[in-house]
């Protein structure tokens, strides 16, 4: 029988009224994991997120409230030090990733396999088709662009380098340095992860994804910076 360790979820929320609580439900709602830290850090939520954070109890949910707007990756970084489980979530406050694989995502880092676990949105499946909920071709296909460079610059053979599900071992989460503040989180690390040898797991993951009228908020600006990012951790350029 596996003995599944403590896990901790981080989620970064910003303006998701309609679904953070879904969301929560959901996690708690995996029984096989019976040992959760979660984390919630409102991103200065101005479409009554805040308020509704408020009203939830949870013996181990712990919420911070920031006082300015800073993206993903800043709120990932004031949760880093918090951690208190064996195994690190992130988890987006939207539904397009649901809890329902988080026994996939960490069975790897239980049996040793790696230290890092990435849910991937296409593997075994066909990259190009709608039916990975990408909603538009433009975002499969920029997606795919990005993976592929940040496979050739880090050496790696990933199949969706900037997945959401991105899950740890928490002595590693803890130890890397984190400096982005918006979602070139997901290029950082994994650019830092390669720098230092460490291997990252797929696993395919189920994924429902949203447009922009429904609350997405990545950009085309995103993918430049993501891109910029890439560069800057693999050659060391800073100006």
């Amino acid at each position: 029988m596996t003995i599944i360790p403590k896990i901790t979820i981080i989620i970064p929320v910003f303006n998701e009224i309609s679904t953070i609580e879904k969301v929560i439900e959901r996690i708690l709602k995996q029984k096989k994991i019976r040992k959760k830290q979660i984390i919630i850090v409102d991103d200065f939520s101005s479409d009554g997120t805040k308020e509704l954070l408020k009203k939830i109890k949870f013996k181990s949910l712990k919420i911070i409230y920031k006082y300015k707007n800073e993206g993903k990756g800043s709120a990932i970084k004031m949760a880093q030090s918090l951690v208190s489980g064996n195994i690190v979530i992130i988890q987006d406050a939207d539904l397009e990733y649901h809890p329902k694989d988080y026994i996939k995502l960490i069975k790897p880092i239980i049996q040793k396999k790696t230290n890092v676990v990435y849910g991937s949105r296409v593997y075994g499946k066909k990259r190009y088709s709608k039916n990975n909920h990408f909603i538009s071709f433009p975002r499969i296909f920029g997606n795919h662009i990005l993976t592929l460079v940040s496979n050739f610059l880090n050496k790696q053979k990933l199949t969706d380098a900037h997945t959401g599900y991105k899950v740890f071992d928490a002595s590693l989460f803890k130890r890397i340095k984190l400096e982005q503040n918006d979602f070139s989180f997901c290029p950082e690390i994994t650019t830092k992860l390669s720098l230092i040898n460490e291997n990252i797991y797929e696993v395919p993951i189920s994924y429902k994804g949203r447009g922009y009228k429904e609350g997405k908020k990545i950009s085309i600006k995103d993918a430049f910076k993501a891109i910029y990012v890439l560069f800057k951790y693999r050659f060391n350029i800073y100006y």
